[in-house]
């Protein structure tokens, strides 16, 4: 089996996506001059070389990459290097036009960016393996090899395609799946609106329809195009694990919810020798830092609590947003340490140096357009020295205290048509569920709710519309065996397939929630409903209200208005050994800490109220050694308890009780044993 470590690279990563074939030689020397100077330890090199590296097809030409990876090694610095399969050259597409992607309009896009693949072409699939084991046999002992990179970024900026060809895989895929037409028409529902299929040549993609399609084919196309996607990287990464065994193999995935919605990481973290992922932050209004701490936490989980590695992030401002603002001064390190903190093995960027021409040429980058008299270049050459500084950090793991379900499934069809208020969001439950725990200083790992709950005393599901029996079996068991558990409404309604669960809502959850719902009663836009509960306390609740029905559970707080005026808004039930709450209505993250606060309290998970807002405390654990990462991303300067004494390793003093954090810094810590 492939190593899941970059091989032969003993540091922490520092590097980012390296590009020369974008400028003269004259320049590559003093590329790898100031990569030392920075402390550089790995870069990503090919990506999107296959025009030059095969200029027609079935020639190869090698000279400029062997001398760049010749130069690399000399210098110390380790590749990562791309097939570049996601972006075939024009001669290719010039052969096979039938390999662009057609979107569900029936539009066939161009040539002339990136990621433009129909992922069901034959011709491209022959293609990408053949330039993929020409790669492999010209450079898998190349001593600076130390990962492969297959591809980029799946999934974007195009997940499916809706041509001919992909109609004939869909209805094979759907025969592999399902064994019959009879059987697709009874996981569909086709006898409503007549839509039943006689033969398997009868169905064909989800097409633009005159109105709402069936859901349970845009459900299982969802899957099919992440399936199709992930048999061409299971095709191209045999060959690398055939000629090159010893060195690990990775794609980069994108598992902000923020960024990506067409990929189920939770499979694809079981293809990959080791997780990578890449994260950018989202000027939308929300805290950056707690969406960056979120991916991390989820990129986590994808690759099962193990270390894994950020391979590109920004060292400024991005260029494909509306508002591309600058990052604050020292917002870079903490961005790259928050990383690190949750459980990567390294932070990596793109890119080296900035380009001067193409769609991405005011991206920021480790080498601006300013060069090396730059605020962006100085605070690059510190975070290296910080990085080679907590090199005895690799290998340890972040340490959980709570979890959160999540399921790119659910996700999908949740966010098909006519659902009964299009303002609820799965992304928004998560973000905002998320939030009140990262308030309350909690590090969340997330799971996939089929998976093993019992290691968690707090499990949160803030959005599984799609709940299959056996999860809803799982969540009771955990709750039976003594979890507490916190559900938010609309989770439970439907099974694999977007077909009801029979009986009343919410479905697979009723038992373990103790209750049913008579009724939703969505809200207008400028509706709000308070609810009302221990103590006096009061909560705003919008979007959301319903008619709850205990059947065991108790009610905590009480609609005061609304529709549902005098009906529990959020109840409790007491099952076996543990306890599930229900959140009937949309809380905001500061209502949803009160709910949590009492959930926790019954969980047993300590408060932190020693920890200021937004002071990010996380820790690592190793064989021989504990760290605590504190990243202070507010203006004050910060104290943060310890729980005894040791060395501050970016700097170098001692820490004994307490741990001074100035404003907007980070501060790393070994405890002493």
């Amino acid at each position: 089996m492939p190593q899941t470590t970059p091989k032969g690279l003993h540091r922490l990563a520092f590097g980012g996506d390296y590009n020369p074939e974008q400028w003269p030689e004259s320049v590559w020397q003093e590329d790898v001059r100031l990569m030392r100077e920075a402390g550089v330890t790995m870069v990503s090199v090919g990506i999107f070389s296959w025009a030059l590296l095969e200029p027609e097809p079935g020639r190869y030409d090698f000279g400029r990459l062997d001398r760049i990876l010749d130069l690399l090694h000399e210098n110390g610095v380790r590749v990562d290097l791309g097939t570049p399969t996601v972006a075939p050259p024009a001669w290719f597409y010039r052969a096979h036009p039938e390999a662009l992607p057609v979107t569900a309009e029936g539009v066939r896009f161009s040539y002339g960016s990136r990621g433009a693949i129909c992922h069901s072409s034959a011709a491209y699939r022959t293609a990408a393996a053949g330039i993929t084991t020409a790669l492999a046999q010209r450079y898998g002992s190349h001593p600076a090899l130390a990962l492969w990179h297959v591809h980029n970024e799946y999934g974007v900026p195009v997940s499916a395609c809706y041509c001919d060809s992909c109609a004939a895989h869909f209805r094979r895929w759907l025969h592999e799946t399902y064994g019959s037409v009879d059987a697709v028409n009874e996981v569909w529902g086709t006898a409503f609106w007549g839509q039943r299929y006689g033969s398997y040549e009868e169905i064909d993609p989800p097409r633009v329809t005159p109105t709402v399609g069936n859901p349970g084919k845009e459900l299982d196309y969802r899957r099919f195009a992440d399936a199709t996607i992930r048999e061409n990287f299971r095709m191209e990464r045999d060959i690398l694990h055939e000629l090159t065994p010893d060195i690990p193999v990775t794609t980069n995935f994108m598992t902000a919810l923020s960024q990506c919605d067409s990929i189920d990481y939770w499979a694809w973290g079981r293809e990959v020798d080791l997780v990578t992922n890449d994260h950018y932050l989202i000027t939308d209004g929300r805290r950056t830092h707690v969406n960056l701490a979120m991916a991390a936490d989820l990129t986590r989980s994808v690759a099962g609590g193990a270390p894994w590695l950020l391979l590109e992030h920004s060292t400024s401002g991005v260029n494909w947003q509306a508002r591309n603002p600058a990052k604050r001064p020292g917002e870079m390190a903490r961005n790259s340490l928050a990383h690190v903190a949750r459980g990567s093995e390294g932070a990596m960027f793109f890119q080296w140096r900035q380009s001067r021409r193409g769609a991405e040429k005011f991206h920021s980058a480790m080498v601006p357009h300013g060069g090396t008299d730059t605020r962006i270049w100085r605070e690059v050459v510190e975070l290296g020295a910080g990085l080679e500084a907590l090199e005895e950090v690799r290998g340890s793991r972040t340490v959980p205290d709570v979890a959160m379900v999540w399921d790119w499934h659910s996700w999908w069809a949740q966010n098909l048509e006519w659902r009964p208020n299009e303002a609820h969001e799965a992304r928004e439950r998560a973000d905002s569920f998320y939030e009140a725990l990262y308030d309350r200083h909690l590090t969340v790992d997330f799971a996939h709710p089929e998976s093993d709950l019992s290691a968690y005393p707090l499990v949160v599901v803030p959005a599984l519309y799609l709940t299959t029996e056996a999860a809803g079996q799982n969540l009771r068991e955990y709750v039976e065996n003594g979890g507490t558990l916190v559900v938010s409404y609309f989770s439970g309604i439907v099974d694999e397939h977007d077909a009801v669960h029979p009986g009343a809502y919410p479905g697979a959850l009723r038992e373990v929630l103790g209750l049913t719902v008579d009724e939703w009663s969505p809200l207008l836009d400028d509706q709000r409903v308070t609810i009302t509960g221990p103590g006096g306390s009061t909560l705003v609740g919008d979007v959301w209200t319903e008619f709850v029905r205990p059947r065991g559970a108790e009610t905590v707080w009480t609609y005061a208005d609304g529709p549902a005026a005098g009906g529990p808004a959020v109840t409790r039930h007491r099952l076996g050994r543990g306890t599930a709450w229900y959140v009937s209505t949309r809380l905001g993250a500061a209502s949803l800490d009160a709910v949590l606060a009492a959930a926790c309290e019954g969980a047993g998970v300590a408060p932190r109220t020693a920890l200021p807002h937004d002071v990010e405390v996380v820790h690592r654990v190793g064989r021989d050694a504990r760290y605590v990462f504190a990243l202070n991303h507010s203006a004050e300067d910060a104290e943060v308890p310890l729980d005894g004494s040791g060395t501050e390793l970016l700097h170098g003093d001692a820490a004994d009780g307490r741990l001074t954090v100035p404003a907007g810094t980070v501060r790393v810590v070994r405890l002493d044993a």
